[in-house]
């Protein structure tokens, strides 16, 4: 599988969520070397803001809702910021084993939980991640979100200042 080319549908996924003044991030889902459904972060404006509609939960929702009968175990989820705990946790929960993401999201990043030292539910599932797959494309594009004075979502953030002291 080739991950720049996934990583570059979801970094357009991104681009278009920033084009309409969200949050630049993208995902997308893949499963047999194809994009199933794809998932732009919406609703993190000042006046219509929510934390549920982060773009793996809404790609995680047209997934549940295809026809298509796939085996979840095998699709792999691209997205261009490293998915937090809620997300992260929604994604195992459902199947999903293969996470690749491109910007490390040292906030409020979820891939890091231990889930060895969980109830067994949860210990035993074996979860891959693969970290930084154009991590410097994705940084770009958070960096010039939270450089815009109109942007207002997490702009005194751990994040945004993470973000903005990093060179390209």
């Amino acid at each position: 599988m080739n991950y720049e080319v996934f990583m570059s549908k979801a970094l357009e996924e991104a681009h278009k969520a920033h084009s309409v003044g969200e949050f630049p991030v993208g995902c997308v889902m893949v499963y047999e070397n194809r994009v199933l459904v794809t998932g732009a972060r919406r609703h993190s404006g000042l006046h219509n803001q929510n934390e549920l509609d982060h773009a793996e939960m809404l790609a995680l929702r047209s997934l549940v809702d295809l026809d298509e009968k796939i085996d979840r175990e095998k699709v792999s989820l691209f997205s261009t910021l490293e998915p937090c705990l809620m997300c992260y946790a929604a994604l195992i929960l459902n199947g999903i084993r293969h996470i690749v993401y491109a910007y490390e999201d040292v906030m409020g990043g979820g891939t890091n939980l231990d889930l060895k030292g969980l109830n067994p539910f949860y210990r035993d599932m074996e979860i891959t991640v693969i970290s930084h797959v154009m991590r410097q494309e994705s940084l770009k594009l958070i960096k010039e979100f939270f450089s815009d004075p109109q942007s207002g979502y997490l702009k005194e953030s751990l994040l945004a200042e993470y973000t903005l002291n990093q060179r390209p």
